[in-house]
């Protein structure tokens, strides 16, 4: 059968409800599919997937335990210009959403047992496909490298830059990932998802009870 039927698919960690989970027959395991702005953290046995252009995904997991997860972001380009405002800080208002995404796995990850000291990181993404979004690939890129640098997170693996799509399957029950780039992208869903997206979180209000540096 082509779907897992509610009985028989394995409980979500708390809060990843309405992230869609699907039964992969080519791989034989449970999958969840991130959409941009997405994240899921799993301690079960499964498979984490996604397609990325411009946006970045970073692969999180805790060594010991297995507990793990993946996100896909993107920074917002911001207008957010005050009296006094310098270019610098309103750069800051744009990395501040990048900071939210990353804290929210990392933190989540934690919560479900996972130890910050035996946290590795693999990260993806970061393409050019889209012309006019100019350097949102680079620009995220930079931010989560020198994320992961400034937080002392332990890098074992990075593909990002190119002009391609990635796919990316994340199991972080053992940390394997298969990446896949769409060197003959055939149609433009993610061009469209990802302008869309761009769109969307233009100026966007990040607001959270968690601490973002």
């Amino acid at each position: 059968m082509s779907e897992l039927s509610n009985v028989l698919m394995p409980p979500s960690v708390s809060g990843f409800e309405n992230i869609r989970r699907y039964w992969d027959r080519t791989n034989n395991i449970v999958a969840a599919k991130l959409l941009p702005g997405e994240y899921y953290v799993t301690n079960q046995d499964e498979l984490i997937t996604t397609v990325l252009g411009s946006c970045i995904s970073t692969c999180i997991r805790d060594k010991v335990t297995g507990i793990g997860g993946m996100n896909h972001f993107m920074l917002p380009e911001t207008t957010q210009l005050r009296l006094n405002t310098s270019k610098e800080s309103v750069v800051g208002i744009s990395t501040r959403y990048g900071n939210y995404a990353m804290e929210h796995l990392i933190n989540t990850i934690l919560v479900n047992g996972g130890k910050r000291k035996n946290l590795e990181v693999k990260v993806f993404g970061g393409g050019k496909i889209i012309p006019t979004m100019g350097d949102v690939g680079l620009r995220n890129i930079s931010f989560v490298l020198d994320y992961i640098d400034t937080e002392g997170l332990t890098l074992l693996a990075q593909d990002l830059g190119d002009i391609y799509p990635r796919k990316v399957n994340f199991y972080p029950k053992t940390g394997r990932v298969r990446m896949k780039k769409l060197q003959d992208l055939h149609n433009d869903t993610i061009v469209n998802r990802e302008t869309q997206y761009f769109r969307a979180i233009k100026d966007v209000k990040v607001e959270s009870d968690i601490e973002l540096f």
